[in-house]
């Protein structure tokens, strides 16, 4: 059912951030990242070897893919019937190029998934300005691009990293595993971009949900990946402190859960993977470093209940906790960015 002269989804657009898939790509990419913001070449070469450590192709595209391959299934089993299209802000397949895709194609009005659970500037605004950007570039044909809610508080997301603790806990031995603290991470932001959004907010009611599975264990939030100068506040405590302070107090098991990230792409392999985990094997600590919800089976069910609150009215918006449902459209001063 739709209302008297509102035009049907007919469409789903997955949106992400993009990455390079080849070594020719890495100083490209990092120039789109980075681009009006003044960062140092030094910094982007830094940066760059964090690619060129994984043969200069960043997992998150393949990631992506695999989502949709999932999504396409999931939508061939149990409704709706969407084609699903893919997009990216800062590489191949570009937005615009996607948009442009659909409107050949006769696409009129999609919803758009966008591969972050949190409200920041970089997580929701910036992708919105992205969106109204292809639209101007590809015209009139382009369609109308409605964004699916912010699901921290989903309750199939919750269980998705329940599931996720659960996994990781197993693999310490029993005796010592009740005690085992659980350690939360997401990509740390400037302090100035935190103040303007629920971010923080919502990044400590998902990480409350998903401990409420684990009474008894110690939690906490930090955050991982921040590329500001030293002298811009971002948010903190930094996982890498966070670990040096659990191992100063005697724990020896640490499970690690980087709730801000939905796959396993650079950031989680290069900053947990290798930073995180040398530091931890050089003060003795056992990290065990738990899975993002990738293609977890109640992930992309997630994902097709969001589609369903907007193609099929009455169909219930679930959340879990005090915060409630996200709201579908933001208001005009949502995720503001930080002033410069």
């Amino acid at each position: 059912m739709h209302a008297a002269g509102v035009e049907p989804y007919d469409a789903l657009l997955v949106l992400s951030f993009g990455g390079p898939e080849q070594p020719d790509d890495v100083l490209p990419f990092l120039e789109n990242v980075t681009r009006g913001r003044n960062v140092p070449r030094e910094r982007l070469l830094e940066v760059a070897e964090h690619y060129h450590h994984f043969g200069g192709k960043s997992p998150i595209n393949d990631q992506n893919r695999a989502l949709i391959d999932a999504l396409t299934r999931e939508f061939e089993q149990h409704g709706p019937r969407l084609p699903i299209y893919f997009g990216n802000r800062n590489w191949h397949p570009f937005l615009a190029d996607s948009v442009r895709e659909m409107a050949a194609q006769g696409v009129r009005r999609a919803l758009v998934f966008f591969t972050s659970a949190f409200s920041s500037y970089s997580g929701c605004r910036q992708y919105r300005e992205n969106i109204e950007a292809a639209q101007r570039e590809v015209g009139p044909a382009a369609p109308r691009l409605d964004r699916l809610r912010m699901f921290f508080n989903h309750p199939l997301f919750i269980e998705t990293m329940v599931g996720r603790v659960s996994q990781s806990l197993e693999t310490i031995p029993a005796d010592r595993r009740a005690g085992t603290p659980l350690v939360f991470t997401a990509h740390s932001i400037p302090l100035g971009m935190a103040q303007n959004c629920e971010y923080e907010a919502q990044l400590r009611e998902a990480c409350r949900l998903v401990a409420a599975s684990f009474p008894g264990h110690a939690w906490q939030l930090t955050y991982q990946s921040r590329s500001g100068p030293p002298t811009q506040p971002w948010l903190a405590p930094d996982i890498l402190d966070a670990l040096r302070e659990l191992a100063r107090q005697g724990t020896k098991d640490v499970v690690v859960l980087p709730i801000g990230f939905i796959s396993d792409h650079l950031e989680v392999l290069y900053d947990l993977d290798i930073e995180a985990r040398q530091l931890s094997d050089s003060l003795g600590l056992n990290m065990v470093r738990a899975g993002t919800a990738g293609t977890a089976p109640k992930f992309v069910a997630m994902i097709r209940e969001l589609v369903l609150e907007r193609v099929e009215p009455g169909h219930p918006r679930r959340a879990l906790g005090t915060l409630g449902p996200s709201h579908d459209v933001c208001a005009a001063d949502c995720c503001l960015p930080p002033q410069r």
